[in-house]
């Protein structure tokens, strides 16, 4: 699933082809896709892009002459879905097509892998309506130590559960925490309440250098171009996708965690103490603290 720093990059990619331009028209050959009835999706023809903005893992789209009068198209890429860059006019392949969004400048075309559809499209009105699909995490980027600290303690995850929940943290996923987990040398069992303040503080500066690091590394890989490759393995990343694979750190054989759709990558020298992370206790804890999909996280409303 793209996260944070994809979804980053994506926008600066849109914001070049189509800030300012008009939405001449939306082809939609999947009708799952759509999850909003009112306003109507043909609302938006005609209107011109005011801004793009991030919300979480989904990208907003501001359309209309201000802000009175503003309509978002939010489109949330689930897991397989991807966005692609064509010709005006360009053809929607079937079965992966999703949509397609038709501007002076070009084609914003919408993919999808696979059979289960997931992705999303929703059609709002103004602010209201796009903070209602607003999960509500803490934007990692741009908080401070003890913001931080508070929404992680708010409850006892376990880290892998509180890092990807999109009610307590913005925009990180499956990969992004397995990577921030490595560089802060915790497990990603780790319980939430009993992490000291040296522990905490580690998690909080690895979750912004990773974050942060991961967008300028994809920016590097765009360059002027459209993104293209959003991947959830990289050749490049320490522990997310390299199950068996000698840590980069210490050498040891990275291990994996799995259960039901879910899984999470770590170094057992590194992370773990030599611990390998598989016991009757953890099967327990992960029926409690764990959903079976990683869509049921993602899928959280806003903490009331």
């Amino acid at each position: 699933m793209p996260e944070l720093p994809d979804i980053v990059v994506y926008i600066e990619a849109l914001e070049k082809r189509i800030l300012g331009q008009e939405l001449e028209g939306i082809r939609l050959v999947s009708p799952f896709l759509l999850r909003t009835t009112d306003p109507p999706l043909a609302s938006a023809q005609g209107r011109r892009v005011r801004q793009l903005r991030r919300v979480g893992k989904r990208i907003a789209i501001s359309l209309g002459a201000d802000q009175d009068d503003e309509l978002w198209l939010v489109l949330h890429l689930m897991i397989a879905g991807r966005l692609h860059w064509q010709k005006r006019g360009a053809k929607i392949t079937r079965p992966r097509g999703l949509a397609a969004f038709d501007f002076p400048t070009g084609t914003l075309t919408w993919t999808e892998a696979g059979s289960q559809k997931r992705a999303s499209l929703h059609v709002v009105r103004g602010e209201a309506g796009l903070s209602a699909l607003d999960p509500g995490g803490l934007e990692v980027l741009e908080t401070d130590g003890d913001k931080f600290a508070a929404v992680l303690t708010s409850a006892n995850h376990t880290l892998k559960r509180a890092l990807t929940d999109p009610r307590l943290f913005s925009g990180i996923g499956n990969a992004y925490s397995d990577e921030i987990l490595f560089e802060a040398r915790l497990s990603p069992l780790a319980l939430t309440q009993k992490l000291s303040r040296d522990q905490i503080g580690r998690l909080f500066q690895a979750a912004r250098s990773t974050l942060a690091r991961w967008v300028a590394e994809l920016r590097s890989e765009t360059g002027p171009g459209f993104p293209e490759k959003v991947t959830a393995f990289r050749e490049t990343m320490a522990v997310h996708g390299r199950y068996k694979e000698p840590c980069v750190r210490c050498g040891a054989k990275i291990q994996r965690i799995r259960y039901a759709a879910n899984e999470t990558n770590y170094c057992p020298h590194c992370q773990t103490n030599g611990k390998l992370l598989a016991d009757r206790a953890l099967s327990r804890l992960l029926r409690e603290d764990w959903p079976r999909t990683p869509e049921e996280l993602e899928l959280l409303t806003k903490k009331s």
